[in-house]
């Protein structure tokens, strides 16, 4: 364990730790039950392992960007940090996030390991996706851009919160986003209800701005009306002709 450290190494799969022991598959399985109860490694994943440095035995994890590449690597998936952990990255930290939240091309269970918590959500188009390098204390991780954030908050709201929260982070994140690569990504080729509850938000926050490009968008693509909150019980609403939505919930800044 301690050489794998010493070059920076923080993860192994069983098929390694056959290799580097020399032993059977039986073997190897007992010796890494006694790192794991003696907490010295975890097991995220069948196969996967993450060897536990004394400096964060009591959370009984690594920080996940030191592993969450690895471990995406194991998997063979295309990925991104994302939602609310991407937007942490980006200096919009409302509340710390509870989770560490990533966007997959493919369907992963969560899971959880010492007190950190991983969560997936899935994007069938992953090339619509628009991320970038940024370098953590253990290497580089991909991180959405804080414009493909802003979408990513509005598309996956179940895992970013109430559309209070939402609106919140994405005041903070505002002064990041370009209006031009807003517009770029929705042209590529992300939902157009998502482009259109984005700029009502956008707009909700006083910053309309960084959406007119996105109006003019949605006007000339004529969609038809979306409920800013599609699972809100709330049956009043009032239409908003510009973003072609029904207003079904107040949507107020968190202090």
């Amino acid at each position: 364990m301690e050489g794998l450290l010493a070059r920076g190494r923080h993860t192994f799969t069983r098929r390694e730790a056959e290799a580097a022991l020399d032993s059977s598959p039986v073997a190897t399985y007992h010796s890494l039950r006694r790192l794991q109860k003696s907490g010295w490694v975890a097991m995220p994943r069948r196969g996967f392992y993450l060897i536990i440095d004394p400096e964060h035995r009591q959370l009984g994890a690594l920080p996940p960007t030191a592993w969450i590449d690895d471990l995406m690597r194991f998997h063979d998936v295309p990925y991104y940090v994302g939602l609310l952990s991407a937007a942490a990255i980006h200096g919009a930290a409302h509340q710390q996030p509870q989770e560490f939240q990533v966007v997959a091309g493919a369907v992963l269970r969560p899971l959880t390991v010492g007190r950190v918590r991983l969560r997936f959500f899935f994007r069938r188009r992953m090339d619509v996706a628009v991320s970038e390098q940024v370098k953590t204390s253990s290497g580089y991780v991909p991180v959405s851009t804080p414009e493909m954030t802003a979408y990513d908050l509005v598309r996956y709201r179940k895992g970013a919160g109430s559309v209070d929260h939402i609106a919140t982070v994405l005041a903070e994140l505002a002064e990041r986003l370009d209006a031009r690569k807003l517009l770029a990504i929705a042209k590529k080729g992300e939902e157009l209800p998502v482009v259109q509850r984005l700029g009502y938000l956008l707009e909700r926050t006083g910053h309309a701005e960084l959406g007119g490009e996105l109006a003019k968008l949605v006007r000339a693509s004529k969609p038809k009306m979306v409920p800013l909150e599609p699972s809100s019980a709330e049956e009043v609403s009032t239409r908003d002709a510009k973003w072609h939505l029904l207003v079904n919930t107040t949507v107020e800044v968190e202090a």
